[in-house]
Order: structure tokens, then C-alpha cells, then sequence
């Protein structure tokens, strides 16, 4: 026993050893290798590039512990149509009331941030890069605070925020501080295929910004919905305008304050970007304002056919990104456990409000049973409530509004009379110490098929529902049966089964193997159907603020020989011999396209007399 137990300790030391070098040596070496050959981003260690410290005090309602009034008898917007009442959908505690942006106002904002937007599209990228490096820096040092100020406007948990809004902003920004000049940078293109203009001409695209852009952002995520489209705007060279939904106007007033500090610190002009709210007898001059170049807007389908519609009468450009009915598709047992975890963090983050949350868990027999088991176990112990002072350890919190809870009940209903199996959940859940609060009960439906109104509608709520496939066709045509397409996840062992099925399916994002990863790793994301079009995030929500300006020229060699464009005299004007014009340019053609040796030669032989 001595033997082994020495024999443990040795092991247990060289462990400690091989993990302290490990992590002080060998990552800190792979990430200064990735920082200088891999990223884009020469200046990884330039001192000029290096972000600097901000102060900014959180509001008093974000301190922890705050005791502020709680609104009866039942909290909400209000109705006057001038003001804006904000509170905490968690605890019914007011969070003031905040004048609704007037048009004049935003006559305003648009005018200052076009002007400021001028001596911006003339910056550098080291200083776009400060400027977000020095954001981030800000936020990492102020975590709680900011998650806080999350949870106070949105009622949703620390962890939700933490994972779902501030690890998000963080990959954004790192990953256009390390990839976003690259992106920019003028692109090479190769020019015209034409043999003999191909040899004169280079191409190339230049990506020079829009001007003025707009972000309509949802509520459902109030950091993270409003830094993306900043962090996009402000490195690609625009300006922007962020109107924010009315049910977080107190959140949103904040985190605009907080990027606008940092350019203050940076002496840079902090009307680069704006923000109003104002509800919707207004924001439809907003939408058709002259003064934008583009609009991104996130949201309901109902809401963007009056957005696009405005916008058309300025011929603004939108990128809309709305609603989802995504799938989690499984096509055998294995790990079911493992993958339990992911199906509730998927269906319950943020209290199911979540885009491209998971809205139906689609299986093959052999693994339904188990899993539906499984679950059924778990979702019973998930605990409703606030966390915003860490008074209760809790799983979910509140929803935005009360405002839908007739409509999922109605869903549910719907389903049982058709066969669904409610096994837990089903009905608002009055909290005993917030009973001001928005809560609904984790809910979980079995046996639910396309007969049902769950199954097609998107639900965005609390609500997990379960769908037994044939096989692996079923389940591609239950995962496209409906009008979204936003995102799908798939799981198995069969790489080649699990890429047929990405293949299958109608979405505009495809997980294999996990959840919702295609957000995080900064790929261009936006849906397919009635779930929207155009994409944010990526190269593609970089180059998409951008006007593409296509530039040819003649290659150096010819204007060092002093070799430049010119008519060639049988088609300059006035012609000389209409006949002798089409044999030119019959010739000129076969010369530039036919793929025939004989047949160039012969044309440019043409061509020379």
C-alpha cells in the first residue's frame, strides 16, 4: 500500500509539473505564434495598437442589492406614447421613465452622425483596432456590471448573460481585430478572361463604407444585439444609428454610454454613434429616413414587412434577420446524457427567447425513448426566479413580457387535444418573492407532430417539444416543414450521413455535433425562407457595410512601356467600312474566347493586317 500510494504521489507531482508547464509555457507560446504568422493582424504586440482604461460608473439600479419600487398592479410599458416606461420584467422594479425619441431628434442624430462619419472613413485600421481592443478591454474588467445591467432589463440569468451576451461580443470583437483589415483591404481579383485584355487589364475591388448605417435591434438580447452591429459599423468606417427596442431602453442608454466613453478617451468623435427609441407610430420615419445608407434589422416577420416596406422608398439596402423554428435532430443513442445538457441549455437560455434557440428536438426511434426519459427527469429540477443579486440559485428566468403567455397556453392546449403528452410545465409561474415578475414554468411536450400548431409556429418561450422520426429522411422533411430556416443542429457518428443531412437541410446555419456554433464562430449568419435574408457577422458582415467599388487598370509593365487603351482604327468613329468593322471584332472575339490553338492564332493573324 506504501508502494502505491508513493507511486500516486509521484504521478500526482509529475502531473501538477507537465500542467503548470503546459499552461505557463506551451499555450503562451502557440498563442504568440497564432498572434504573429497566423492572424491578420501585424500588430499584435504594437504598442501604438494598445488599448487604454476607461471609467465609467454603472447606473445605481445596477449595484447589486438595489432596492428600488416595484410597480402595481401590474408593470408595462405604458401609453403615453411620449414616454417610455422601463422596468425589470423580473421583479416589476422601476427602472425609470425615458422621453421617446421625436423625429426632429433623430433628424438630428443622423445629420451629427453623417458629419462625423466624414473623418471617420478616413481613419486607419491600427486606430479601429484600438478602438475595439480598448472596448473589450472595458468589458472584461467589467463583467458582472455589465451582465447585471443585462438582467436588470431583460429579467434573464447571469449565466445567460454572461455566455449568451458578453462571451459572444468578446469572439466578435477579437475576431475582427485579428481578420477585419485583411478583410477590407483592397482585393486582387483576376481580371478579364479575354486573352488579350486579360493581358492588359488588372481588377480590383475596393471596400469603401456605406456612410450612415441603422441597427432595429431586439430586445431578447440587449448587449449583445447592440455591440454587433456597433463593433461592425464603427471598424468598417461607418457611422451608425441603433434604434433599440422600447422594452430595454434603460440597458441600452448605458451600453451606448459606455462605447461612447471609449471614443471619448480616444479623442475620437463620439457622434460616430447614436441611439433612439421610440414606438412604432415613429419608427416608421425612421426606417424611410433619407439620411441611412442601410438598415440591419433583427426581429418578427410581421415587424419587417413595415421595415423593408419603408425602406424600399429610399431603395435603402436591409439585412433582415427574423424568426426560427430550428431543429436538433438525433439520429442515434449514443451519449444521450451529454447531449440532455445541450438540448435544455439550447430550449431554456434566456427563458427560450432566442432566435436561433432550439424550438424542436426531432429523433430516431432508437433514440427517443431514452432521451424523452431522460429529460423528463431533468426538467423538473430546473428552478425559476432572479439571480441579478445572487439572493437564490436559480436555472431560469423571466421573460421579457407577460404579454404571450395566453398564446403558448393555447399552443399547448392545441397540441394535448392532438396528442402531445404535457410532462411538465404548461402555465405561468406566480414567484412568491417576485410576484410582479414575468415567469412562465419550464414546459416539456412529447409526441408532438405536424398536425400541431407548436410544431410550425415559432414559440420563443420556455417550451421544449419532442418529435419521434421514421427514419433519416422523416426527419429532414419534419426539420423543413415549416416557413424558417434559420438554423438547424444534427448529432450522430456518421460524418457522411451528418454532412448529407447539412446538405438537406433548409436553413441558413447547420451545427454538426454541437449547437449554435456557427454564430460563435464567426461565419455570416442569417436564415433562408421567412426567416430572412442578407447576413450579418463574418466577412460577410464586414464587406455587407460596404460599397464594392470595382476598379480595372492596366497592368504596371504596360504603363511603364507607356502602352495605354486605345480604339483601334476600323471601329473608331466615324467607321470607316462597316464590313471591315464586324471582321475586326468577329476576329477580336475568337482571339479572346476560342479555346482552338489554330483558331487564335489564326484570328490574331487576322487581326494584324
Amino acid at each position: 500500500m506504501i508502494a502505491i500510494d508513493f507511486a500516486f504521489q509521484q504521478w500526482q507531482w509529475q502531473y501538477q509539473i507537465s500542467t503548470t508547464f503546459f499552461i505557463f509555457v506551451i499555450l503562451p507560446g502557440l498563442y504568440y505564434i497564432y498572434c504573429k504568422y497566423v492572424t491578420s493582424s501585424p500588430n499584435a504586440y504594437n504598442k501604438i495598437e494598445s488599448p487604454i482604461r476607461v471609467a465609467l460608473p454603472i447606473p445605481e439600479e445596477a449595484r447589486q442589492h438595489w432596492k428600488g419600487k416595484r410597480l402595481y398592479p401590474k408593470p408595462s410599458l405604458g401609453n403615453d406614447l411620449s414616454k417610455i416606461q422601463c422596468y425589470c420584467p423580473a421583479t416589476g422594479q422601476d427602472l425609470g421613465v425615458f422621453p421617446a425619441t421625436t423625429r426632429a431628434e433623430m433628424d438630428k442624430m443622423i445629420s451629427n452622425a453623417k458629419k462625423a462619419q466624414g473623418e471617420w472613413k478616413k481613419s486607419s485600421f491600427t486606430i479601429r483596432r484600438k478602438f475595439l481592443k480598448t472596448l473589450a478591454r472595458f468589458i472584461l474588467e467589467n463583467q458582472e456590471n455589465i451582465a447585471r445591467v443585462a438582467c436588470r432589463d431583460s429579467g434573464k440569468t447571469k449565466l445567460d448573460a454572461s455566455m449568451g451576451e458578453i462571451m459572444v461580443t468578446l469572439e466578435k470583437i477579437n475576431w475582427i481585430v485579428a481578420h477585419g483589415a485583411k478583410i477590407l483591404r483592397p482585393s486582387q481579383r483576376p481580371g478579364p478572361s479575354n486573352f488579350l485584355l486579360g493581358f492588359m487589364k488588372n481588377g480590383e475591388v475596393r471596400y469603401e463604407p456605406l456612410g450612415v448605417v441603422s441597427a432595429i435591434i431586439s430586445w431578447n438580447y440587449p448587449f449583445h444585439n447592440l455591440m454587433g452591429p456597433i463593433i461592425a459599423a464603427i471598424f468598417s468606417g461607418n457611422a451608425i444609428v441603433v434604434k433599440c427596442s422600447e422594452n430595454v431602453v434603460w440597458s441600452s442608454t448605458w451600453f451606448v454610454q459606455m462605447c461612447r466613453s471609449v471614443l471619448n478617451a480616444l479623442e475620437l468623435d463620439e457622434h460616430l454613434i447614436q441611439l433612439c427609441y421610440c414606438f412604432p407610430q415613429d419608427a416608421d420615419y425612421f426606417t424611410s429616413h433619407p439620411g441611412l445608407d442601410h438598415i440591419t434589422f433583427i426581429g418578427s416577420k410581421q415587424i419587417a414587412h413595415h421595415v423593408v416596406s419603408n425602406a424600399a422608398k429610399q431603395l435603402t439596402p436591409c439585412v433582415v434577420e427574423l424568426g426560427g423554428k430550428d431543429s436538433f435532430i438525433v439520429l442515434d443513442p449514443k451519449d444521450l446524457n451529454a447531449l440532455s445538457s445541450i438540448i435544455l441549455r439550447g430550449t431554456f437560455q434566456s427563458a427560450g427567447q432566442n432566435c436561433i434557440g432550439i424550438e424542436r428536438v426531432i429523433c430516431l426511434p432508437e433514440a427517443y425513448n431514452k432521451l424523452v426519459e431522460i429529460l423528463s427527469a431533468r426538467i423538473k429540477s430546473l428552478r425559476v426566479g432572479s439571480n441579478i443579486d445572487q439572493l437564490d440559485e436559480i436555472d431560469m428566468g423571466a421573460m421579457i413580457s407577460d404579454n404571450r403567455f395566453q398564446h403558448f397556453q393555447d399552443l399547448i392546449e392545441d397540441a394535448v387535444l392532438k396528442g402531445a403528452k404535457l410532462i411538465h410545465g404548461g402555465k405561468p409561474y406566480h414567484h412568491p418573492n417576485y410576484p410582479q415578475g414575468h415567469y412562465f414554468e419550464p414546459t416539456m411536450l412529447i409526441d408532438v407532430d405536424p398536425t400541431m400548431k407548436i410544431f410550425k409556429e415559432e414559440v420563443f418561450g420556455p417550451i421544449l417539444t419532442m418529435v419521434k422520426a421514421k427514419d433519416v429522411d422523416d426527419a429532414i422533411e419534419l426539420a423543413n416543414s415549416t416557413e424558417y430556416g434559420l438554423g438547424n443542429s444534427i448529432f450522430g457518428r456518421d460524418f457522411k450521413q451528418l454532412s448529407y443531412l447539412a446538405d438537406k437541410l433548409e436553413s441558413g446555419n447547420v451545427a454538426i455535433n454541437d449547437f449554435a456554433t456557427f454564430y460563435v464562430a464567426q461565419l455570416p449568419f442569417g436564415g433562408v425562407k421567412k426567416s430572412g435574408y442578407g447576413k450579418f457577422g463574418g466577412e460577410e458582415g464586414l464587406t455587407g457595410l460596404c460599397n464594392a467599388k470595382s476598379i480595372v487598370s492596366d497592368k504596371p509593365i504596360l504603363r511603364m512601356l507607356g502602352v495605354a487603351t486605345a480604339i483601334p482604327s476600323p471601329i473608331d468613329y466615324p467607321i470607316p467600312d462597316d464590313k471591315k468593322a464586324w471582321r475586326f471584332v468577329e476576329n477580336l472575339n475568337i482571339a479572346g474566347y476560342d479555346g482552338r490553338l489554330w483558331a487564335k492564332v489564326k484570328s490574331l493573324k487576322n487581326l494584324a493586317k
